[in-house]
């Protein structure tokens, strides 16, 4: 365990780096420019990145030494990050107030490269919970690595809100450049025996390659593992509504400084779930807690914008905050359960591809549409006529109007999730693999 909580801390340091220089941006381009359609970008950018990179980063992580990946990934971002302090350096005047100025995107598209750069990270940690944790507490390690992404999201939301508010983008630079240098040079130190997956049968050895197809196989093997994927990547495509107006409404509430530290208090939730799952687990089906939480979350977003109200709101982010580890670890022991370990890496990035892949068109619509025609909608058109007496009218109004209707939708798919074949499949292959490790069968599909 000594080696895996070593790589726990350091990626806690990798994750603070990252994520503040993703919120900070955020925060910034808004107080900047103003422009909800340009935080609308921001967040469409980063989840274009991460969907379009997730392939290359898994087939990276399987065919290297984790360890030297993350390294990789560390010193990749802080080439980007000392672009972009240079760029911030050499600013002309005025240049970043633009939301549609090119110094501005180039400077942004820097940042989030080096951001996107730590991905690498988020793939590699739950292969090597495969390597060091027994299988009986993987569930419990992955409710750790929850616990850990916790407090880095504390900490992010209370530094970048600061940071921007009196430091601006140059320190927060300056931390991110030191951050993930010292990230780095602890990693140096860290001894993992990672070992070699071993190749079955008279199986060739494999080409060091993207391979989808070949990962498509491997999925597809095991009977409900494509619904899983799709199940997620349904929500995340509701949930690029978060990423691209969660700020600009909270924002409009209070102000910069007051909404990062409410970010960071109410992160103290990520902290108590994954505190909670490193003690309990996930129970005997972690699929069934999934769709749990995730039925309860959608409801949550059904009600907590009906009222203009920091503390409505503040009261829904933390119960999302709550139970989104639980669903984040109930996926990643599902797929360590029933994936080959020597695929991890490739499956885990094509989940990160394919999961991603609707946010960016939620992001990048949703901006736009909210600016355009829901914001008018709730203003002084139809809309605000209608209901504007009870929930309110103005731009906050027609931002809170998403969120609602996204509820609605998002609980009515958890529902139909519930009650498909698709469920019953992937829990009976993975009750079916825990019956082999306890036999002393193999726990993975054949790859092939």
């Amino acid at each position: 365990m000594r080696p895996f909580h070593h790589l726990l801390a350091n990626n806690l340091v990798a994750n603070i780096t990252d994520f503040t220089l993703w919120f900070a941006v955020t925060f910034w381009v808004f107080l900047e420019t103003q422009s909800v359609f340009a935080t609308g970008m921001v967040a469409g950018i980063y989840l274009v990145f991460t969907a379009a990179f997730g392939f290359w980063f898994g087939s990276i992580v399987d065919h290297n030494s984790k360890r030297l990946s993350m390294l990789g990934s560390s010193l990749a971002s802080e080439a980007f990050y000392l672009i972009g302090f240079i760029l911030v350096l050499t600013e002309p005047e005025g240049a970043f107030r633009d939301p549609y100025g090119i110094y501005l995107w180039a400077f942004i598209l820097t940042v989030m490269l080096g951001v996107i750069a730590g991905n690498i990270r988020s793939i590699a940690l739950p292969t090597l919970v495969t390597i060091l944790i027994p299988e009986p507490e993987r569930d419990k390690a992955n409710g750790l690595v929850g616990m850990v992404s916790g407090i880095g999201f504390l900490t992010t939301s209370v530094i970048s809100g600061l940071f921007v508010a009196y430091g601006g983008m140059l320190g927060v630079l300056v931390l991110a450049l030191s951050a993930t240098a010292l990230a780095y040079l602890h990693l140096l130190f860290v001894k993992i025996d990672e070992g070699r997956a071993p190749v079955e049968g008279d199986q060739p050895a494999e080409p060091k390659r993207v391979d989808i197809a070949g990962t498509i196989r491997v999925i597809a093997g095991v009977p409900g593992l494509f619904a899983l994927i799709f199940f997620a990547t349904f929500n995340n495509f509701l949930g690029g509504i978060f990423m691209a107006l969660l700020d600009a409404y909270g924002l409009s509430l209070v102000s910069v400084e007051v909404w990062g530290l409410l970010f960071g208090l109410l992160s103290t939730a990520f902290i108590a779930s994954g505190i909670i799952i490193s003690k309990t687990g996930l129970g005997k089906n972690p699929l069934k807690t999934l769709l749990m939480v995730s039925a309860i979350t959608w409801a949550v977003c059904c009600v907590f914008t009906l009222q203009s109200s920091i503390w409505l709101l503040a009261a829904g982010c933390f119960v999302w905050m709550l139970l989104g580890p639980f669903a984040e670890a109930a996926e990643h022991t599902t797929l360590q359960k029933v994936v080959p370990l020597e695929r991890q890496g490739r499956v885990f990035g094509f989940a990160q591809s394919v999961e991603q892949a609707a946010s960016p068109l939620t992001a990048f619509l949703i901006g736009p549409l909210t600016q355009f025609v829901v914001i008018p909608f709730m203003t002084d058109g139809a809309g605000a006529a209608t209901i504007g007496s009870w929930f309110g009218t103005g731009p906050a109004r027609g931002i809170a109007l998403v969120f609602t209707i996204a509820g609605f939708v998002g609980l009515l798919v958890t529902i139909l999730a519930f009650n498909s074949r698709y469920y019953r499949q992937l829990s009976a292959a993975y009750r079916n693999n825990k019956d082999d490790d306890e036999d002393g069968g193999t726990a993975v599909a054949n790859p092939t």
